[in-house]
């Protein structure tokens, strides 16, 4: 069966990305279609990149890097739940994707962005970040309005056709990790 990551791109306190990961998650498992689980980068506490040899190499000294390694490498596609920061993902989620390599290669990924404008301009700057490390983008996207699909700006309440969104996202990345799943054999 496909294994799908739900990773939550964010680690700042008070983070919405917690809930609509876990929003994610709950409608993902009921399709039956792959294993979902979720990754949330707060359990993994990356420091800036402190490998002395380039991800590339596939060479890591440290603990924390191995694990991020085995964990990334266990997983055939990707949900990337971010935020969207100064028209940009997280710091964090971008170290995270630069801790590794040939770990992300051949493989699928989609993107629920958050934020004022949807999480629109982050989700298209990870899409060039997952291009270079060989992630094939769907085309269908969550977009997360903070004026319409959180109560107050804070509580997540989404909209009752994100569901059909989230839904369309899913389809598009099984699919994908699924047609991949040759190249990383």
């Amino acid at each position: 069966m496909i294994k799908i990551g739900i990773i939550v791109g964010s680690t700042r306190p008070g983070r919405s990305g917690e809930s609509v990961a876990r929003w994610v998650h709950e409608h993902a498992v009921k399709r039956g279609d792959a294993h979902y689980e979720l990754v949330d980068l707060k359990d993994y506490d990356l420091p800036h990149l402190d490998e002395p040899l380039a991800a590339a190499t596939g060479v890591y000294e440290h603990p924390h890097t191995k694990r991020w390694s085995d964990t990334i490498a266990g997983f055939d596609g990707f949900v990337f739940v971010t935020p969207e920061y100064n028209h940009s993902i997280s710091g964090v989620l971008k170290t995270a994707i630069d801790f590794l390599f040939a770990e992300w290669h051949d493989k699928a990924a989609g993107v629920v962005g958050y934020g004022v404008s949807g999480g629109v301009r982050a989700a298209e700057h990870l899409r060039q970040v997952l291009g270079q490390i060989k992630v094939a983008d769907v085309q269908v996207a969550v977009e997360l309005l903070l004026h319409a699909d959180f109560e107050n700006f804070t509580a997540f309440k989404p909209g009752a056709h994100q569901k059909d969104m989230l839904s369309k996202l899913l389809d598009q990345v099984v699919s994908w990790s699924t047609a991949l799943r040759p190249l990383r054999v």
